[in-house]
């Protein structure tokens, strides 16, 4: 679910960007004040765990369609909706600059959509009302599997939304609505399983971290080992390997967009910011599409995504499955790399800047 920039005017991308810097700003505000530092190693593991997962589309079957894990309610669940709206900031800022995996001025509306209605709706007003203070594995199933689904379906409404008030492309509301909502529920209920799995993996093997959400008592690092150990080989063999078995075929917004146009991308404008953000990110995006560069897109001969996606094959070739490539392998674990020392440094600079104070 990851927005083009050919999907957004300058004026909704501007207005998503100053939306999203204020919640990054509370957000870091707010983590501050929570004196606690065992969150720090975590938004780091975490953050490179829903990089690589993010890598992975699943089919939806009988649609033609694929989606891939969000990843929202996984971090607020496990960090609080803070720490968790910051790190997957940090996730969505690393694929667009370095791997163009959304455009750069729809970076806010990704940021929002992905982050804001997990972690500050679904979460306190769906999970933790199903989950309550105690949970048991029972709970803990049924608010994830809830909150991921209604959480999913606000994102997409809200990817509608941007794109209406935009008014730079020929969707109209109504059809691409209908679509966009019944894929994401399909999506949704995905990663309500997904999230439900990881969140019981971590409550059986350390039930103290989910109090650090709860409270402001601090785990040890110790005690997290043994999890972040885990976390990390799993995020490795996610990256390194199961980013082969991806699906190819379009996602839930390209295959909407693809049933109301019949194109699955849009062109951007040519001028204008569009242009500026578009030539900005080939120059960062080293590697495009999860992948190395190819000779022609080194030299800027080869056609762009638009709004910053890389096309999936060459020459309307069908690809390989599983396409096992070494530049996918490579991405998936330079990528989650970025992330874990960007999340971290994150972490740790506001707990720095707290106890300079």
């Amino acid at each position: 679910m990851h927005m083009a920039d050919a999907l957004i005017s300058p004026v909704v991308g501007g207005t998503m960007w100053a939306a999203t810097a204020g919640l990054i700003a509370c957000s870091a505000k707010k983590l501050k004040e929570n004196n606690n530092d065992s969150k720090v190693p975590l938004m780091g593991v975490l953050g490179a765990f829903i990089f690589a997962a993010q890598m992975i589309n699943f089919t939806i079957p009988a649609t033609g369609s694929s989606g891939h894990l969000g990843g929202g309610m996984i971090l607020t669940i496990l960090m609080g909706p803070y720490a968790a709206f910051l790190t997957m900031a940090s996730v969505l800022t690393v694929q667009a600059l370095f791997f163009a995996d959304g455009g750069l001025l729809a970076l806010g509306c990704n940021i929002f959509n992905l982050g804001f209605f997990p972690c500050f709706i679904a979460y306190p007003l769906i999970y933790k009302k199903i989950a309550g203070e105690k949970p048991t594995q029972r709970y803990i199933f049924a608010g994830a599997m809830t909150a991921s689904i209604l959480g999913l379906q606000m994102g997409a409404f809200g990817v509608v939304l941007e794109t209406l008030f935009s008014g730079i492309s020929e969707l109209p509301f109504s059809t691409f609505a209908l679509l966009m909502q019944p894929i994401h529920l399909a999506i949704g209920i995905v990663e309500g399983f997904v999230t439900a799995a990881v969140v019981t993996f971590v409550w059986k093997a350390r039930p103290e971290i989910l109090e650090i959400v709860t409270t402001s008592k601090p785990v040890e690092y110790f005690t997290l080992k043994n999890v972040l150990a885990g976390l990390l080989v799993i995020t490795a063999i996610t990256g390194g390997a199961l980013s082969w078995f991806a699906s190819a075929n379009p996602d839930g917004l390209e295959w909407s967009m693809s049933h109301v146009s019949g194109k699955e991308e849009l062109e951007a404008p040519d001028k204008g910011l569009h242009s500026l953000l578009g030539a900005l990110q080939k120059k960062t995006a080293f590697l495009p599409d999860y992948n190395f560069k190819k000779a022609e897109e080194k030299t800027g001969t080869a056609k762009s995504h638009e709004g910053g996606e890389v096309a999936r094959s060459e020459e309307g070739k069908e690809e390989e499955w599983p396409n096992v490539s070494a530049g996918t392998s490579f991405s998936g674990l330079i990528g989650g790399a970025m992330v874990m020392v960007l999340s971290g440094l994150i972490g740790f600079g506001v707990r720095k800047f707290q106890h300079s104070r």
